[in-house]
C-alpha cells in the first residue's frame, strides 16, 4: 500500500504539474468569499464543540493523500451528525464561507483538497453502521463511514460490499459516492449508483433531503440522490446512506491466459461474459511489458510457460464450489479449442488464486522502475484500446526511448496508460495532452473513468463535455448553490 502510494506521488502526471503551476500563482478566488472572523470560530465552536473545530495541526486535511496539493485552510470542521451539518453551511451560506466536503482525502484528482483557505468540512465523525437489515442485505451508514468497516461488518451476517477500492481502509463511504468511485467488481454489480437506495444530502443553504428511503422500486418522480452521486461535493454532502450489499461468494476462482493479439483478447472478453455469466466477478488484461515488470520488480511467480504479447484474466465468484469450478474448467477448454488464447492457468485453491491475482493488483508499482510515469485512467470502447495505445505511441521516435503501456479493468471499458520516459520532460508532457483527452473524446469514451473530474481535469473538460451539457450542469450547480460556496473551483470552472 506504502509502495502503491509512493510510486504515484512520485510518477504524477503532467495534469498535476499543471495544477500546482495554476495554484502557485493564485491571487485568490474567481468570486468573493468572506474572510473567516472570529466570530464564526465561536459559532462553529458553540455549534459542534471543542471536538468538532480544528484550528491546529491541519496537514491531514490541507494535503491531498499523494502529498502534492497542500491548501491553506485555517479551520477544520468536524460534525457528528446530519443536523450539525446543515447548521454548518446554512450559517456558510450566510456569511459566504467557501466549505471543502472532505471523506478519507483519497482522491487522486485533487477533489477534497483546499485550494486556498477555505473551511474543511470533514465527515469523519459521521461515521459507523446505524441498523442492518439482514433480510434484505442493506446497511444504514454514516458518510462517514470507512468501506473497509462495511465490508468486515457485512461479512459477519455473510455479505459484501458491491465495488471493492485499493483505498478501501480510508475512504468513505460518502466520499464514495461523491465521486461514483470505481474499481473492481463493477463487472459483476454494475456502477455504484445502482447499489444505493437511500442518501441523506444536506444543500448549501442547510436544506436536508431526506431520501432514506429502503425501497428497490420506488417510482415516484426524480431520484434525486442519483443527481449528488459523482457531484464531487459541488452540489450537496452526503451525510447518510443505505446501501444494498450483495451475498458473499462461498467459491472464488482466478484464470489468467496468454493472448497473442488484442483481437484475441477481445473475443475472450465476450466469450466468457456469455459463458461463465452470473459468475464473473472481474475482467482485466495488461500487455507483456506490464507483465514482465511486475513479475521483475514484486517478484510475483510467472504463471505460464513462457511470455505473452497480452494477457487476460478472469475472476469468477459464487455460491457453489464444484458447480463454479465445473463451468470454468469448460470455458477454459472451449478457449483453447476455439483458438482464443495460447496458453493459461487455473488457480488451484485460494492462496494461488490471489497470488495470479496480484499480477494485475501490483501493476502500478512494477511499471515505476520503467521510468518516469505518466499515467491516465480514461474509458473507451474495447475495440479502441489498443488503437489508442498505438497512436499515443506513434507520437515518439523510437530512440527517444519512450514506452507506452496499457491494462485495465476491460470488462467495462476501463483503460489506464502509462506513458513512460527516461524523465520528466515538458517534451514528453505536450505531445501526452491534450492530444489523449481529444483522442478519447473522438473514440466516444471518457476522460476521466473512475477518479472523476477534481481540480486536475477541470480544465479538460470542455474537450468531453458538450457546451450544451456544461451550461445545464452549471445551471444546477446554480440553483442549488447560488453562491458557490461548496468546493469552488473544482469539476467546473
Amino acid at each position: 500500500y506504502n509502495e502503491y502510494k509512493s510510486y504515484l506521488s512520485n510518477n504524477m502526471l503532467k495534469s498535476a504539474v499543471s495544477c500546482l503551476r495554476r495554484v502557485a500563482t493564485k491571487t485568490g478566488y474567481a468570486r468573493g468569499y468572506s474572510a473567516l472572523s472570529n466570530d464564526d470560530i465561536t459559532f462553529f465552536k458553540n455549534t459542534l464543540g471543542p471536538a468538532g473545530v480544528l484550528t491546529e495541526d491541519l496537514d491531514f486535511y490541507n494535503e491531498d493523500w499523494l502529498g502534492i496539493m497542500k491548501g491553506a485552510s485555517k479551520l477544520v470542521l468536524r460534525p457528528d451528525s446530519t443536523e450539525a451539518v446543515s447548521k454548518v453551511l446554512k450559517y456558510c451560506n450566510e456569511r459566504e464561507l467557501a466549505v471543502v466536503p472532505q471523506g478519507g482525502n483519497t482522491g487522486l484528482v485533487f477533489g477534497s483538497t483546499p485550494l486556498n483557505d477555505e473551511i474543511v468540512l470533514s465527515l469523519q465523525r459521521l461515521s459507523g453502521i446505524t441498523r442492518f437489515d439482514e433480510s434484505f442485505g442493506v446497511v444504514y451508514c454514516g458518510g462517514g463511514t470507512v468501506l473497509q468497516q462495511i465490508e468486515d461488518y457485512g461479512k459477519q451476517y455473510g455479505f459484501t460490499i458491491p465495488y471493492d477500492l485499493g483505498s478501501k481502509g480510508s475512504c468513505t463511504v460518502g466520499g464514495n459516492l461523491a465521486t461514483h468511485a470505481g474499481g473492481l467488481r463493477i463487472v459483476r454489480y454494475g456502477r455504484l449508483r445502482g447499489s444505493v437506495l437511500g442518501a441523506k444530502i444536506v444543500l448549501a443553504d442547510g436544506t436536508i433531503l431526506d431520501d432514506m428511503t429502503t425501497m428497490r422500486k420506488d417510482n415516484t418522480g426524480y431520484d434525486l440522490k442519483q443527481l449528488f452521486i459523482g457531484s464531487e461535493g459541488t452540489l450537496g454532502i452526503i451525510t447518510e446512506v443505505a446501501l444494498l450489499l450483495p451475498a458473499l461468494p462461498k467459491s472464488v476462482n482466478v484464470v489468467l491466459f496468454g493472448c497473442n493479439n488484442f483481437a484475441d483478447v477481445m473475443s475472450m472478453v465476450s466469450y466468457a461474459k456469455k459463458e461463465l455469466g452470473e459468475i464473473v466477478s472481474a475482467c482485466e488484461f495488461m500487455d507483456e511489458l506490464t507483465m514482465r515488470s511486475v513479475v521483475k520488480t514484486v517478484n510475483i511467480p510467472y504463471p505460464l510457460s513462457d511470455y505473452y504479447k497480452y494477457y487476460f484474466l478472469v475472476e469468477t465468484s459464487g455460491m457453489d464450489e464444484n458447480h463454479d469450478r465445473e463451468k470454468l474448467e469448460g470455458f477454459v477448454e472451449r478457449s483453447f479449442e476455439g483458438g482464443r488464447c495460447a496458453d493459461g492457468v487455473i488457480a488451484a485453491n485460494r492462496n494461488q488464486a490471489s497470488t495470479i491475482f496480484s499480477l494485475r493488483e501490483m501493476v502500478a508499482v512494477g511499471l515505476r522502475p520503467l521510468g518516469h510515469n505518466y499515467q491516465f485512467d480514461v474509458s473507451v470502447p474495447i475495440t479502441e484500446m489498443d488503437v489508442l495505445i498505438q497512436q499515443i505511441k506513434d507520437r515518439f521516435d523510437p530512440d527517444e526511448g519512450v514506452k507506452v503501456v496499457g491494462y485495465g479493468h476491460i470488462g467495462d471499458n476501463d483503460l489506464h496508460v502509462h506513458v513512460i520516459a527516461p524523465g520528466a520532460s515538458s517534451s514528453v508532457e505536450d505531445r501526452i495532452e491534450p492530444f489523449i483527452y481529444e483522442a478519447v473524446n473522438e473514440m466516444g469514451g471518457s476522460i476521466s473513468s473512475e477518479h472523476g473530474i477534481g481540480y486536475q481535469k477541470r480544465d479538460m473538460l470542455p474537450i468531453n463535455k458538450q457546451p450544451e451539457i456544461l451550461g445545464t450542469m452549471r445551471l444546477m450547480k446554480n440553483t442549488l448553490d447560488p453562491k458557490g460556496i461548496l468546493n469552488p473551483n473544482k469539476l467546473l470552472q
